[in-house]
């Protein structure tokens, strides 16, 4: 059986094309790559994205430059070549997994798709991973080829996708461990997880009650976290005792009554003792704290 051929538009490339191979490179086992603007060879290639003027998923043919784009997400963000493709390939990308494949949808794919198409409000300043792809470009200054550039760009994408595909994932899992601890908490104000999970945005989003989580720490001391008010914010919902701030060790043994009482950073939003038990009445301290 022949390799099945993909036509790309040769030049400068970005996010939304290169992100584009990189699906192809990990569902396809292999494929016949070409970059041109010929409407002749692409209209023979088995598969077309970013060129060609036409959306057409039954056939394989994945342009949002025509007029009209290629339709767009009910939040108003419209596709680029790269959405469109994961709306048809983006769950056998994630193993089947449609809750992971919409994970990577709002936290990569849609972000690439507003950049590339103009639709920036909200998405967050500084150097997009869509401006990283960018840089893959050779240089005025740099006598590369760009065929092979591209071929190196799509190399870092492919490896930054299958990262996003597990931390969506891995996310997910998350969630669910995080809300069965709320579920179960003693004290709805206190959270105790039994391991350490990522909480932050399923305790924040599920209970308007939490205060503080519990959890192990990676060293085998356990800490005391307070939950902010609102994700992406510093302030919290309550902090830690003001007398705890910067104490560490003796010194803040003496002020809690705790003899493995390790350290309060100065912050007043994360604390630490050697036992569960000990970490559990900094917690009830906090909780009646004024």
């Amino acid at each position: 059986m022949n390799k099945p051929t993909i036509a790309t538009h040769n030049g400068n490339f970005h996010a939304d094309d290169v992100f584009s191979i990189a699906v192809f490179k990990n569902i396809l086992p292999s494929f016949e790559l070409i970059r041109t603007r010929d409407l002749s060879i692409i209209a023979k290639a088995d598969i077309v994205v970013d060129v060609g003027g036409e959306y057409d998923p039954e056939t394989d043919r994945f342009d949002h430059h025509q007029r009209g784009g290629a339709g767009e997400r009910e939040s108003g963000i419209p596709y680029s070549s790269f959405g469109i493709i994961w709306k048809k390939y983006g769950v056998e990308m994630c193993q089947g997994n449609q809750e992971v494949a919409n994970a990577v949808d709002g936290g990569l794919v849609s972000t690439i798709d507003a950049i590339d198409c103009g639709h920036v409000s909200g998405v967050q300043e500084g150097i997009s991973l869509s401006q990283t792809i960018g840089m893959f470009n050779p240089t005025w200054e740099e006598d590369s080829n760009m065929d092979d550039c591209f071929d190196e760009a799509v190399d870092f994408a492919s490896r930054v996708l299958i990262r996003f595909i597990a931390a969506a994932s891995g996310g997910l899992s998350a969630k669910a461990i995080v809300a069965k601890a709320i579920e179960s908490a003693e004290d709805p104000r206190v959270i105790v997880l039994e391991k350490y999970t990522p909480w932050k945005k399923t305790v924040v989003n599920l209970s308007d009650e939490a205060l503080f989580v519990v959890y192990p720490s990676q060293t085998g001391e356990w800490r005391i976290q307070t939950v902010p008010s609102a994700l992406g914010t510093f302030e919290n919902r309550k902090e830690l005792p003001k007398a705890w701030a910067g104490l560490n060790d003796e010194a803040l043994q003496d002020v809690t009554g705790l003899d493995d009482a390790m350290f309060c950073h100065n912050g007043l939003f994360i604390a630490g003792a050697k036992s569960y038990e000990s970490t559990m009445k900094m917690a009830a301290m906090a909780v009646e704290a004024d």
